[in-house]
């Protein structure tokens, strides 16, 4: 409680002198209803998120930033991860080792975001906790080591990270990232990563490389191993015949591991009656191509964020259409093609006001027992209100 106190008590002094000393303050409130059927039973999960944030330009050639985020919790919010595995995978489990397994969302009060940037001529340096985002996949990015993206909700806005990051415009359309995240405890353990991008004709291309550590869990005795991790990879965009179309992927070398690579390619189309269309294709090929290989290991390291994928091959289809100026309707469906199940998002989003917009999306499941997206996970759906200030 004191350390949530100190966040609250200096927010509220920065806010109280935005005017003074030229700071923007604006942000959003977002309450969210989530609603599902899990095993014929329904559970609900409600959440009220408020984010503050601050932006000064103040002092010259230089920008400081930073966000406040408040998140409380209602309803079902003890889990168990184990409801939500085929009972192949749970029947290994002995019944003392259920609670292991177990979360729940409780109440936050954190910073997501600060950082000092300074910019002179075509350098710039930002050093802080700060929005780190690669790549050009929607939703999926193999290049992006710092996020993971929920497939389901792509566009849901991603933490920040803490690094050293040094921006280079070496030219018109020539780029040159460098990046230093401190979070282990040496140097040489520490991420690394350098970034260079090339604009020719209508396509951007980037190559990149990096180095980090590497953190792989056995969920069945909670063991932790730390390996180093190097990478190979890069991107492009553009477009052909008025048609979008992206590439990602990178090469993943591991000092014991098993070496891989990811790959995601993707197009997209707008029509003249103003429908969007977009379809993605994504490869891993260290993930297993036969559900009937895959164990606690593969699910739970894929819920926590330790690998991408379940699924060696997946589709991603994704259509909007502008109904209103105000309301937008489609929907998304994920495709794992190994095991040939499927989630089906519909998805309606409307403009209440200038600074209001509703937001409900669906969570269909279409597959078989054990399979990336079994029915057995479950059906419902969400409704989201975002009101900016």
């Amino acid at each position: 409680m004191n350390r949530a106190m100190t966040i609250i008590t200096a927010a509220f002094l920065f806010v109280s002198g935005a005017t003074a000393k030229e700071v923007d303050v604006f942000g959003y409130f977002e309450p969210q209803y989530n609603a599902f059927y899990l095993d014929d039973t329904y559970h609900q999960f409600q959440s009220n998120k408020l984010r503050i944030d601050l932006k000064s330009t103040a002092i010259a050639h230089t920008e400081f930033g930073a966000d406040v985020i408040f998140r409380l919790y209602h309803g079902k919010t003890s889990w168990n991860i184990l409801d939500f595995l085929p009972e192949t995978v749970t029947s290994t489990i002995l019944p003392e080792m259920r609670p292991l397994y177990e979360f729940e969302y409780g109440d936050t009060l954190y910073l997501d975001n600060v950082y000092v940037r300074f910019a002179l001529n075509r350098l710039a340096v930002t050093i802080g906790k700060q929005q780190i985002s690669l790549g050009t996949g929607y939703f999926a990015n193999p290049t992006d080591i710092f996020n993971t993206k929920d497939a389901l909700d792509p566009t849901y806005e991603q933490p920040g990270h803490n690094a050293l990051r040094v921006d280079l415009q070496a030219s018109h359309r020539l780029s040159i990232m460098a990046l230093y995240s401190p979070i282990e405890s040496d140097f040489d353990d520490s991420g690394k990563l350098l970034r260079a991008k090339l604009g020719l004709g209508r396509f951007d291309i980037s190559v990149m490389g990096s180095q980090t550590q590497y953190t792989l869990t056995d969920f069945y005795n909670f063991d932790q191993t730390q390996e180093r991790r190097y990478i190979l990879g890069g991107d492009i965009v553009g477009e052909i015949l008025g048609m979008g179309v992206w590439a990602e992927g990178i090469y993943n070398f591991f000092e014991e591991g098993e070496d891989g690579y990811e790959l995601l390619v993707g197009t997209d189309h707008t029509f003249d009656s103003g429908l969007y269309a977009m379809l993605e294709y994504q490869r891993n090929s260290t993930a297993k191509t036969d559900h009937e290989d895959y164990d606690l290991n593969d699910w739970m390291r894929f819920f926590v964020g330790e690998t991408k994928t379940i699924a060696s091959d997946q589709l991603y289809g994704l259509i909007q259409y502008p109904l209103t100026d105000m309301l937008v309707i489609g929907g998304s469906a994920i495709l794992s093609i190994p095991d040939m199940s499927a989630a089906i998002v519909p998805i309606a989003q409307y403009s209440l006001f200038q600074n209001i917009e509703l937001a409900f999306m669906g969570n269909i499941y279409v597959g078989d027992e054990g399979t990336s997206y079994s029915r057995s996970l479950g059906w419902g759906g969400l409704v989201r209100a975002s009101v900016y200030f």
